[in-house]
């Protein structure tokens, strides 16, 4: 049998990336990126601020106002790459459990695909990496995920 391939648009039109600001997410904005001019898709950066259980939301709002600015921030610099390629690209900034929140923000927004850093597994000891946020995510996530090294 022989298989050719067709045109049938764009596979993915909405991508998500979930950022920590550390310097691994550098190959997965690439990434998607690539994949956004590929099929001329929309990517959002989110990062999630992580929610501190039991404590007073009075007490720390202005704590996480910081947070959610110097996030902002953060995430503009990020976007500038899209920006210059001239991409479309949305920032989001969220209060919440990490990986819930990533999981919903995917199914709320029918995103196509999710694209994140992660970080090599220890062959030795494979079992350290099944708590990681990248594992959790290519699990509970009802679309694609893309796990970038």
């Amino acid at each position: 049998m022989r298989w050719e391939r067709q045109q049938v648009g764009s596979l993915f039109k909405k991508i998500l990336v979930p950022l920590d600001f550390t310097s691994k997410n550098d190959a997965a904005l690439r990434v998607a990126a690539d994949l956004a001019k590929q099929n001329d898709a929309h990517v959002t950066l989110i990062h999630v601020i992580e929610k501190i259980e039991y404590a007073d939301e009075e007490e720390i709002a202005s704590f996480y106002e910081s947070l959610k600015q110097r996030a902002r921030t953060m995430l503009r610099a990020c976007a500038e790459g899209f920006h210059r390629a001239m991409l479309p690209v949305t920032e989001e900034v969220v209060l919440g459990n990490t990986t819930q929140t990533v999981v919903n923000y995917a199914t709320e927004n029918q995103i196509d695909l999710v694209v994140l850093s992660s970080h090599r597994v220890n062959l030795d000891e494979p079992p350290k990496g099944w708590a990681t946020l990248s594992y959790q995510l290519s699990i509970l996530c009802q679309c694609p995920v893309m796990l970038v090294k």
